[in-house]
């Protein structure tokens, strides 16, 4: 009995001995630090739009591959759902709250000025000037400048088109810049091209007034097309891809994108897009999320432009058919643009 206690006893004392040359008792796994979350609220327009919705949703999920951020979205059905989905994502914690679009204004202007420790990135709107607000603003009018030269240089019975969604700025920016390039090139080459669908001089012009119906895209742009378009630029959303799919069983006219490259969002169409006006939003989005993981977040105005490669025109399309002399008259616009020497205004 006792040689028992002492084998016993001599274990125990081993295996205190191990444990102090061990630095005692395992420790405790120190607890995951939890992934930065990021959250898009979208327009009515929804994440699949093919535009500007699903252009954030992929700097989300850019984010969400490249920095190992958490993301999520919610869709909003109407208008009424922009402050019931913020709302929802300031309750669940979101670090970084991505309200897609200028209708999403007023919803994030009060829930920035109730929740100032709460971050924001919004797309498409410059004014909000709380500090806990970054303004994500693209100058689309300089790219679609270039798209309207473009237009007014392979129309083939000298009309071109272009409607909007809802006349709101963020819409109206790019039919100002077309009609001015359009304009650019009636001056520069003694043409007399017409813009069928917007006046800037007073702010009249087509508008579907949503962002949501495919028909009323299509019937837009068979009017358009009736009236002697054979180039169309509609801003719209997925509106467009109604004006798309018109123009592809007419087979006499082309398409104009927006926002995203068209040949790469909806290829089915790849083959009546001239090019897209390009804005630049998944890397902008993207942008505000390493900024929230690196810590050096801030609000404020930032304007994505020609220079910075922020906006510009899809390389996709007919446009990469178009002949040496014209293509090198589109860099020198470009080049114009960003020296200031060519205002895209029409001043």
């Amino acid at each position: 009995m006792q040689k028992k206690l002492y084998v016993i006893l001599s274990l125990l004392l081993v295996g205190a001995f191990v444990l102090s040359a061990c630095g005692g008792a395992p420790a405790e796994e120190p607890a995951e630090e939890a992934a930065v979350k990021i959250c898009e609220v979208t327009d009515a327009g929804g994440v699949d739009d093919k535009s500007f919705n699903a252009s954030a949703w992929k700097g989300v999920q850019d984010a969400m591959a490249d920095l190992g951020v958490e993301g999520k979205v919610l869709e909003s059905q109407q208008q009424t759902d922009y402050e019931k989905n913020i709302n929802a994502f300031l309750e669940e914690g979101c670090d970084l709250i991505v309200p897609v679009g200028f209708l999403l204004a007023d919803a994030t202007t009060a829930a920035a000025e109730a929740n100032p420790d709460q971050n924001f990135a919004i797309v498409d709107v410059d004014w909000i000037g709380n500090e806990n607000v970054a303004n994500l603003a693209f100058q689309t009018d300089e790219a679609a400048f270039m798209a309207g030269y473009l237009a007014a240089a392979l129309t083939q019975t000298g009309k071109v088109g272009t409607f909007g969604g809802i006349q709101i700025p963020t819409v109206t920016i790019f039919m100002d810049g077309y009609y001015y390039g359009v304009e650019y090139y009636n001056a520069q080459m003694g043409a007399a091209v017409e813009v069928l669908g917007w006046d800037p001089a007073t702010e009249t012009g087509l508008f579907t007034n949503n962002f949501e119906s495919t028909d009323d895209g299509r019937n837009m742009g068979e009017s358009l097309m009736d009236e002697g378009a054979d180039i169309i630029m509609p801003v719209a959303g997925p509106v467009g891809l109604g004006t798309a799919a018109a123009i592809q069983e007419r087979g006499n006219a082309w398409i104009i994108g927006v926002d995203a490259d068209w040949t790469l969002t909806a290829p089915e169409y790849s083959d009546i897009v001239l090019t897209s006006v390009l804005k630049l939003i998944d890397a902008a989005v993207y942008d505000q999320a390493k900024r929230t993981v690196d810590g050096t977040f801030e609000g404020g105005v930032i304007v994505y432009t020609l220079a910075d490669g922020g906006v510009g025109l899809a390389e996709n399309g007919e446009i990469a058919n178009i002949d040496a002399e014209l293509a090198a008259e589109l860099e020198t616009i470009k080049a114009g643009i960003v020296d200031g020497s060519i205002p895209v205004s029409g001043e």
